[in-house]
């Protein structure tokens, strides 16, 4: 059997290894928070924004965000049913009710004119998820956000290098929030990001960041609320500082894979990817294959195929109304329908031509035959 290609993995080099070693060994007492100040500064700079708050995930960054926000018991707040549950969690930790709408058969992000629809008198936030590093359509959604009075949350978590007109992803929102999970395009191996251009906002999510101990503080170990406890640690952040070093190599080659894929899979009848509008350029974390409707391709068939070839490969996010844990529902059409005929395709950064040539091989094979099958 031929080697295995896994979907994802970091690229780590002796930059990352130099600088989470130094931590280790020399970034505690005066230098405790060194490379994750270091971290935040060079992040807040390559996104254009004011603010940055390292964290722990962006889980915990969405959930310090909202409830900086106020958000909780009786409010709502709507986001694309098509998400993994890291967005929808935080919502329902502060007591609020996550509002699921459907998405767009094209970038797979969230229906403006559906957000419009869902809104009502308890809507509190509008969370615009960058599916795969797709862009949500943000000039309508914050006009939307505008127009009610609702502010727009950017969930940038897989997004690091997309820009939408001239600015990157996450930087657009009343806030952003990004992950550096093993899988992301820039590692911390765990960890996220909170980031803003709103003062206010930032000073509320930095107390509430250290257990709710204001920065001008004057009394020791004296909090002002009850907070949380999403920091980074100086090690993750030295991992970090060496990605932002190298942040465009890493998201120039992510974008480099997935052009490869579009240019060998473009004669393949019944095949669509990420789309690229005029304006926009994603940064190309999760390159994913959508079967047409009438190729009759499905999941089933992608996933056999794949496992038979020894690839790793992604199903594509599961409708978060399909989960037990929430209502079902199936109203929302395309969430429910383009997971049965969609697949993530490998790409982590030093897989190879031959590689992409195996993943593309096995693809056109599915296809083929399932147009075989229907003539």
């Amino acid at each position: 059997m031929k080697p295995r290609i896994y979907y994802t993995k970091p690229s780590i080099t002796d930059l990352e290894v130099r600088y989470a070693t130094d931590a280790a060994a020399n970034g505690w007492g005066d230098r405790c928070y060194e490379y994750i100040n270091r971290f935040e500064a060079a992040f807040k700079a390559h996104l254009g924004v004011g603010y940055a708050i390292a964290t722990s995930s962006c889980t915990g960054a969405l959930h310090m965000g909202m409830a900086a926000l106020g958000i909780g018991p009786g409010d709502e707040v709507i986001l694309a049913d098509t998400n993994w549950i890291a967005t929808a969690a935080p919502i329902v930790h502060l007591g609020a009710t996550p509002v699921f709408v459907d998405i767009l058969p094209d970038t797979w992000c969230l229906d403006p004119a559906l957000v419009e629809q869902a809104i009502t008198s308890r809507t509190k936030a509008i969370i615009a998820v960058h599916l795969y590093g797709n862009l949500c359509d943000m000039d309508r959604l914050l006009a939307i956000g505008e127009a009610h009075g609702i502010p727009v949350i950017e969930d940038a978590a897989e997004a690091i290098g997309s820009i939408y007109h001239g600015k990157r992803a996450g930087s657009m929102g009343l806030f952003g929030a990004f992950s550096f999970h093993g899988t992301k395009t820039l590692t911390t191996g765990e960890g996220g990001i909170f980031v803003t251009n709103d003062p206010e906002l930032y000073e509320h999510v930095l107390t509430l960041s250290n257990h709710g101990r204001a920065r001008g503080q004057t009394k020791q170990f004296w909090p002002d609320m009850v907070g949380f406890k999403y920091k980074m640690s100086n090690i993750q952040a030295a991992i970090g500082c060496a990605q932002m070093e190298r942040i465009e190599e890493l998201i120039g080659r992510k974008r480099e894979i997935l052009c490869y894929y579009r240019e060998r899979l473009a004669s393949l009848s019944g095949v669509s990817m990420n789309p690229e509008p005029a304006g926009i350029a994603i940064g190309a974390w999760m390159p994913t294959v959508v079967s047409d409707t009438i190729a009759n391709v499905t999941l089933a068939s992608l996933k056999h195929a794949f496992v038979v070839a020894n690839i790793d490969a992604r199903v594509f996010f599961h409708p978060l109304s399909s989960l037990p844990m929430f209502e079902s529902q199936p109203s929302n059409e395309v969430a429910w329908d383009i997971p049965r005929r969609a697949i993530n395709l490998p790409s982590y950064h030093d897989i190879t031509d031959e590689e992409q040539d195996r993943v593309i091989a096995t693809l056109e094979a599915v296809f083929i035959h399932a147009s075989a099958r229907e003539e």
